[in-house]
């Protein structure tokens, strides 16, 4: 069964000066901040879109290094996953690295790294980002 998840974003202004509050409606977790600066500049309390795609690759990639470590018998006792999304204005993103350390009893880390590589295709995030540059930096804590 399919699901589906929504965000809303209210903006007035133009982009340069202009700002917006980005709700995440499905789970009712919050409103955000965002703008021009927060996304191009520094944060300074604020969220931008690459901030939001690097939580929900970071997460998406540890859910399916998860599964897929479970299925081969070798079920993570933990995953630490950073996701960085570069952002260069006037281009647009034009990177994103994953960085994982797990403990895994078991597993060599040539196997690991192996598990991390098919995580890396597999996660829907990644096909969703397809024609972007995802780097992985996998190895065993």
């Amino acid at each position: 069964m399919a699901t589906t998840r929504t965000a809303t974003t209210h903006w007035e202004g133009s982009l340069f000066e202009g700002a917006g509050k980005v709700t995440l409606e499905s789970s009712g977790l919050g409103t955000y901040d965002v703008s021009w600066p927060a996304r191009a500049e520094e944060p300074q309390g604020k969220t931008s879109p690459e901030e939001l795609i690097a939580a929900a690759h970071s997460s998406c990639f540890s859910m399916a290094l998860s599964n897929g470590l479970a299925k081969a018998g070798t079920p993570p006792t933990s995953l630490d996953t950073t996701a960085d999304v570069e952002l260069t204005p006037g281009t647009g993103i034009t990177g994103i690295k994953i960085t994982v350390r797990g403990v895994v009893e078991g597993m060599s880390n040539d196997d690991f790294v192996a598990a991390a590589e098919a995580a890396k295709t597999g996660c829907p995030v990644s096909q969703a980002l397809a024609g972007t540059t995802i780097t992985l930096d996998a190895a065993l804590a």
